[in-house]
């Protein structure tokens, strides 16, 4: 029997040196589960396609990707729809892809056991400006923080999205949104607007809970204009999904969602993806995953 062949690319640099630490502990588990592993290191995030497609190219039977969210997001762009399976490493600041999945986001050995064990799944993927998403559109104060935090060199890991949310929080005011959802115009005002595929963003802010990773719609969660007060007592809701019975939060679902708004610049898998507006579809089962 010829054994399974896993390409083990890694982001050294993600999660602030995670990835370079994680990478032998898990090459090792792969091995020990009969697995011949080639391992690939980036060292810019452009690496992350050009060695995805080289993968690809390779005939190999799998990936096993290190990183973080933005790792993976570089990674699913030549992953999504070539039928390879995908396993992930968790080893960023957020982890939401991997949390949306289920993986073991502390245990580098039980995430890799999941690609020893050779079981797979589709996952649909979110789609807009021409790439694939794989966790939560972000447009509006939830944007703003992202762009705070990713500006931020400390704290490590959620302490910095906190902090960047309380600065956030001091010159905030709602702001106008026109979302189309299947063709039905809403217009609204709101704190944040989000769309996506899976629950999680923000490393565990359950914003689209309930959100299933493999139904084929997108989740909508609208947080209509509340005092910054309010917000904030909002925000430990989110790690619990508890922010939904709130009479401010308006859910959604469907399967093409146009978001305008005249100021707001939106973030896909903690990313910068652009002015809106912008418009956004559903790949179902477009990635192939280990879980």
């Amino acid at each position: 029997m010829t054994s399974r062949r896993i390409a083990l690319v890694v982001n050294p640099t993600s999660g602030r040196g995670l990835g370079a630490r994680v990478a032998p502990v898990v090459q090792r588990r792969l091995e020990a589960g009969g697995l011949d592993v080639d391992r690939y290191e980036t060292t810019c995030a452009e690496d992350v396609g050009r060695i995805s497609a080289e993968v690809v190219a390779s005939g190999a039977d799998g990936v096993a990707l290190v990183g973080g969210d933005g790792t993976l997001h570089l990674g699913a762009q030549v992953l999504a729809e070539s039928g390879m399976p995908f396993g992930v490493i968790p080893a960023g600041t957020g982890n939401d892809f991997a949390r949306g999945l289920g993986v073991p986001l502390k245990d580098p050995v039980a995430a890799a056991d999941l690609i020893v064990a050779g079981r797979t799944r589709a996952v649909d993927l979110a789609v807009a400006e021409g790439r694939f998403i794989t966790t939560v559109v972000a447009g509006g104060f939830d944007s703003l923080v992202n762009k705070r935090a990713n500006a931020m060199t400390w704290p490590k890991g959620n302490a910095r999205y906190t902090l960047a949310t309380l600065a956030e929080l001091r010159t905030f005011t709602p702001l106008s949104y026109v979302l189309t959802v299947d063709g039905e115009r809403i217009e609204t005002d709101a704190m944040l607007v989000a769309v996506g595929t899976g629950p999680t963003y923000g490393g565990g802010l359950q914003i689209c809970a309930g959100a299933e990773i493999d139904d084929g719609r997108l989740d909508i969660t609208i947080i209509r204009p509340v005092s910054r007060l309010t917000l904030l007592q909002m925000f430990p809701k989110l790690s619990k999904g508890t922010h939904l019975g709130h009479p401010a939060v308006h859910t959604l679902r469907g399967a093409t969602v146009r978001l305008e708004s005249p100021t707001v610049t939106a973030y896909a898998d903690g990313e910068i993806l652009g002015p809106l507006p912008v418009d956004i579809g559903i790949a179902p089962g477009a990635l192939t995953v280990y879980g």
